[in-house]
């Protein structure tokens, strides 16, 4: 079989649009024929999905995978919400999750290169997914955990993902918080987890609204008229603060000590959050080609 080059993979890169780890693979089924290759790929349908890669892929769906207290969380991307609901897409999140749990991987990069059932990477069949459903679709994040204590991985929707790691209690209570946590996203988990600086700017804030007759008040009632107000702000942004969504008579502090538990940590993901969308402006793109605008 012929070698197969660097600068031969790069070429048919350049010439055909698809992914290095395409191209290379088309190079040695054609044995390095690049003409072949090419034609390979087209048939394939991969060179048409990595043409797609410029594409905003904002939508998409949070797989899970969890065996005990090993959990994962994997977000996979698509440009609409009707291929996100598509048949090959559910199966390739559901796949990739799995993969993620079985083999163990960091991050999605690493993801990428784990090796399915099929003896293809998870890069390459999303290559050929893409070619299926036509959208660009993106393996963007993994979070994962790996505990001894009580683990809980919730999705919502297939849309928002959490994990929670709950030192005693049990799975329905770390359950129930994994629900709260996608519910009501705290930022924190307890009050001595918000930073100083968050603090420090709140009161600053709560002074400069109040009137000059109450900021003229000796300073420990002041303190504490700002004290209480801080402590409310403190209670809606950290998770033991706030009313547990399972029974609103009590806070998520109060339910979890009851059963002599402490939440270690908890992660919340999204679907698209912190990608910037694109909104195409049909008319402003005509009017500039026409030299109107």
């Amino acid at each position: 079989m012929a070698e197969i080059s660097a600068s031969l993979v790069k070429e048919l890169r350049e010439r055909t649009g698809a992914g290095m780890m395409e191209c290379k693979k088309a190079l040695v089924e054609n044995n390095g024929d690049i003409d072949a290759a090419a034609e390979w790929l087209r048939k394939s349908g991969l060179a048409k999905a990595d043409k797609k890669a410029g594409r905003v892929a904002a939508e998409g769906r949070i797989a899970v995978a969890q065996d005990g207290g090993k959990a994962v969380l994997v977000e996979i991307n698509s440009e609409t919400d009707f291929v996100a609901k598509d048949a090959n897409f559910l199966s390739f999140t559901e796949t990739v999750a799995q993969a993620a749990l079985s083999s163990g991987a960091v991050d999605a990069e690493a993801l990428k290169a784990v090796k399915l059932a099929s003896g293809e990477t998870v890069e390459e069949t999303r290559a050929a997914v893409i070619a299926k459903v036509g959208e660009n679709l993106q393996v963007r994040r993994l979070i994962q955990i790996d505990s001894a204590n009580n683990v809980a991985a919730y999705v919502h929707g297939g849309r928002i993902g959490v994990l929670i790691e709950l030192k005693g209690g049990d799975a329905d209570l770390a359950r129930g918080l994994a629900m709260h946590v996608a519910a009501m996203n705290p930022p924190h988990i307890k009050a001595s987890d918000v930073p100083a600086e968050f603090v420090a700017k709140e009161k600053e804030i709560e002074l400069a609204k109040m009137s000059d007759k109450d900021k003229s008040k000796p300073a420990d009632i002041l303190e504490k008229i700002i004290g209480g107000k801080i402590a409310k702000i403190v209670n809606e942004v950290t998770l033991y603060g706030q009313p547990y969504v399972l029974n609103t008579d009590q806070t998520v502090e109060q339910v979890v000590k009851a059963a002599g538990a402490d939440v270690v940590s908890m992660q919340r993901i999204a679907v698209g959050e912190g990608i910037e969308k694109q909104v195409d402006d049909f008319a402003a793109e005509v009017m500039k080609q026409a030299g109107l605008a």
